[in-house]
């Protein structure tokens, strides 16, 4: 059925409800366009501690019906006896103590081995080797792992944002993207860029978008190619920025070899994220002077700046984040999340002076994304020119790309073969790297991709 919003996308853009993993079936690529989002109520609720994450509480178990001893067996059978109240509170106390035991032992573990071993999340990384690479990038083909299928389907190449590390990817030993993919069988690659601040000021977006996305593709296609030499198409996924950049791409170069494109919390929309309203507003009113001053004084936007930016979203959370660590000291799983985040913020690189400017004026000041006419190397790029399957993935909680900013992609992506948009749990780094992760965008991605692994065949 249409959206129920309607618009551009009523008649185009089908919307379903989401099945559980478990129950779900691989997507078809018969489908034009499937939007698979959920309706309000539907799917677990927000989590408190975005981005951290917080465990949805499991379902209760069904209760169980009385035996059925045949007709007339209610009337001859004897009343039960009525229990007492007190035996009965008596162990709902007892369970209650023993409950609350657990979590002061799991707690008081997980303190000591925090003060022992000075951690508890495992964020060594995947192992991986290097490619090739250019001035400022580095392409890695990770190694599989040891007990996992290998060489399933086609390639898949990750593309990070500026800004922010390729841990996002990989951020923590059991919820891990990179490792998911690898556990699946999937052959995964990725792109990493050079902490360059004042030496790399004048790499553009057109480095990205005509350079090191494209160069990087044509490798892996080389490097994967079949038994006769014959290249084979690559699977690409970028989160944030580095979403546009595979939307971009492909909208650059139509003869690159791409089977899908998938872009994670890409805001394709500024003008629909609240927080950039202010900076637009300024930038109006000085004509974009101000911004423009500073980040040529600076040379770029400084690594501290794009991690307060990060943490500005969700600043309420930042702070209540020692009442957090206090009242859930017993789950291991989250202590765990909130480390390799705090790793992740920790390790945020600056932004080059020259893309920070394009950045600030033609996403965000002009919002040409979605417009539709992004200036590119001094000629306009158009996401109507995409042909390549595109799933667009929106966090419910997003704060840096809404819903809607993401969800415009579905308006200007007319040409793709097979269109989808879907909204996951999660905020912004949490629909990327979060606990539910693995169960629905993981999953959702995966989908998609496994849609599509004949493509170029």
């Amino acid at each position: 059925m249409g959206l129920t919003d309607g618009g551009a996308l009523a008649g185009r853009v089908d919307q379903r409800e989401r099945l559980p993993v478990a129950r779900r079936v691989p997507l078809t690529a018969s489908r034009r366009a499937v939007v698979r989002g959920r309706p309000d109520g539907v799917g677990p609720p927000s989590s408190p501690e975005q981005p951290y994450d917080a465990a949805v509480p499991p379902a209760a178990p069904a209760s169980r019906s009385a035996p059925d001893d045949g007709p007339g067996a209610s009337a001859d059978r004897a009343p039960a006896p009525t229990s007492s109240p007190v035996p009965a509170a008596l162990d709902a106390a007892v369970r209650e103590a023993g409950s609350v035991l657990g979590r002061l032992g799991s707690a008081a573990v997980n303190v000591r081995d925090r003060v022992w071993h000075g951690h508890l999340a495992d964020t060594r990384r995947r192992p991986r080797t290097t490619v090739t690479g250019g001035r400022g990038w580095t392409l890695h083909r990770y190694e599989p792992l040891p007990d996992a299928p290998a060489g399933i389907g086609l390639p898949i190449l990750l593309v990070p944002p500026l800004g922010a590390p390729d841990l996002a990817f990989d951020l923590r030993r059991g919820n891990s993207l990179v490792e998911f993919l690898l556990g699946e069988g999937r052959t995964v690659y990725i792109v990493t860029y050079d902490p360059a601040f004042w030496s790399g000021r004048r790499r553009g977006l057109e480095t990205w978008i005509d350079d090191v996305v494209p160069t990087a593709v044509a490798r892996v296609c080389d490097d994967e190619a079949g038994p006769g030499g014959e290249p084979r198409p690559v699977h690409i996924a970028g989160w944030s920025l580095g979403g546009l950049f595979v939307l971009l791409t492909p909208a650059a170069h139509p003869e690159l070899p791409i089977a899908s494109v998938t872009a994670f919390a890409a805001p394709v929309d500024v003008a629909a994220v609240p927080i950039v309203a202010p900076f637009r507003s300024i930038a109006e009113y000085t004509g974009g002077q101000i911004f423009t001053t500073l980040y040529r004084l600076l040379g770029g936007f400084p690594a501290p700046a794009v991690r307060a930016a990060f943490q500005l979203v969700s600043v309420d959370r930042y702070l209540t984040k020692p009442v957090t660590v206090l009242t859930h000291l017993d789950d291991r799983q989250l202590l765990e999340q909130m480390e390799a985040v705090d790793i992740l913020m920790n390790n945020m690189v600056a932004y080059p002076g020259r893309a920070f400017g394009q950045v600030y004026h033609h996403v965000i000041r002009h919002n040409e994304v979605a417009t539709d006419s992004v200036e590119i190397g001094d000629r306009p790029v158009h996401l109507a020119d995409v042909t390549a399957p595109v799933l667009l993935i929106a966090g419910s909680d997003d704060g840096i790309a809404p819903v809607d900013a993401v969800r415009r992609g579905t308006e200007l992506l007319t040409s793709s073969s097979d269109l989808r948009f879907s909204v996951e749990p999660g905020g912004h780094l949490g629909v990327l790297a979060g606990r539910r992760a693995h169960d629905h965008s993981w999953a959702t991605f995966l989908d998609f991709v496994a849609a599509h692994d004949d493509e170029g065949r």
